[in-house]
């Protein structure tokens, strides 16, 4: 058996010191030196053999993360681990407390295309591995050609389209050598709720953005568009995952989705829950009110459904555990998960030909606030995201 970690970990602005990202938004050098030792103290504690990572402005500060990662690593690997001329030194224990070092560790970054200047910035995304990588990642932004998504009135009229060239922030796609198999990984940041408003040519901001004069409708366009968006990147790494699984290729999906795991996005990502018997749906040829899909065709729609489908290692851990909840994010009142780690069915434990299951899922949000919490300003430096692991196990590949 071969066992590994994989965790997502939305790090929120990483950025050198005194850079300005947003405007009027930079870090102090403490500032910044207390995000560093937080970020390396979160990363330790995960500890994952890959760590796909969002929010990172500059890949530097991102290594210098890792880098005091590995210095706390080794220090504690002083204090806790005997050395062999100690006669307890092979028990298991002290295999889970040794911390492995990221030191020969691969580091694939993709910056944003979008990235601008200082008060501008645009961040991109990061996958860490220990494995390393088979061949080189591959960034998903800019697409070769647009994509037209139709649209069409109720009556199947022609209803306009919507265009989309490139994705708000990067997909860095990378393959993984594990033990025997070779994993397609995913890391993705699917473009936020935060609305796009019409900003008029010449004009120094949108007017939905002028809270003085609240503009409900033009504020609820914003939001639309934002989703529009949103799902359209969705499909967009929907059909770099069939593709892969087309190959069969095994998938795991994680990332900041900025949607809750049932939210029309989502769903988009993992595919559709095959019904649970498409012999009772009638057939989209149907002839006449009894004509319904056979039993031998049902379970070819079932298999066909399945094959693509992915599915959450959140979900199937509250399953397991009957927890009642789970959350990554926490604003405005609303505790709820927006970093997902989705896998595809070579990983479910329910299929016979599976590569490999979960065996424990692990969230660390203990830092989460409110934002209407009296220590809400921490956030500012601390992540503004739980961050979410699972502890995978290969089946031997002569089984």
């Amino acid at each position: 058996m071969t066992s590994f970690t994989i965790a997502s970990f939305n790090v929120k602005n990483l950025i050198g010191a005194e850079e300005v990202y947003y405007p009027f938004e930079r870090y102090t050098v403490e500032e910044h030196a207390w995000k560093e030792a937080w970020l390396a103290d979160q990363l330790l504690r995960l500890s994952a053999d890959i760590v796909c990572f969002q929010e990172i402005f500059d890949e530097n500060a991102l290594r210098d993360v890792i880098a005091e990662t590995d210095a706390l690593g080794i220090a504690a690997n002083d204090v806790n681990i005997p050395d062999a001329s100690k006669r307890y030194a092979r028990k298991a224990i002290f295999r889970k407390l040794a911390y492995t070092p990221y030191t020969n560790a691969a580091l694939a970054f993709a910056p944003n295309v979008n990235d601008g200047a200082p008060g501008a910035r645009r961040p991109g995304v990061a996958i860490l591995s220990r494995f390393g990588f088979m061949g080189t990642p591959e960034i998903i932004q800019d697409l070769p050609e647009p994509i037209e998504i139709p649209l069409f009135e109720l009556d199947g009229s022609e209803g306009g389209h919507y265009r989309i060239t490139r994705l708000s922030r990067p997909i860095l796609k990378a393959r993984v050598p594990i033990g025997d198999q070779v994993i397609t990984v995913f890391n993705c940041h699917l473009k936020s709720k935060l609305g796009e408003y019409d900003r008029p040519k010449g004009a120094a901001f949108p007017p939905a953005a002028d809270l003085v004069n609240y503009d409900p409708l033009a504020r609820a366009m914003g939001s639309l568009r934002a989703g529009l968006r949103r799902m359209a990147e969705a499909w967009v790494l929907r059909r770099a995952i069939v593709a892969e699984l087309s190959a069969g290729n095994p998938v795991m999906v994680l990332g900041d989705f900025n949607d809750s795991e049932h939210a029309v996005s989502s769903e988009i990502i993992s595919g559709e829950a095959p019904f649970k018997n498409y012999a009772w749906i009638r057939r989209h040829d149907a002839q006449h009110q009894g004509d319904r899909y056979k039993d031998h065709e049902n379970e070819v729609i079932q298999d066909q459904v399945r094959a693509v489908r992915l599915v959450s290692a959140e979900k199937l851990f509250v399953q397991r555990s009957m927890r009642d909840m789970v959350y990554t994010s926490a604003f405005g009142g609303v505790f709820e998960s927006i970093d997902q780690i989705l896998m595809s069915n070579h990983f479910q434990p329910d299929n016979p030909d599976r590569i490999g299951e979960m065996q424990y899922f692990s969230v660390l949000n203990d830092h989460l606030t409110d934002g209407s919490h009296p220590e809400a300003p921490y956030n500012k430096l601390a992540s503004d995201h739980g961050q979410i692991m699972a502890h995978m196990e290969l089946c031997d590949a002569n089984k």
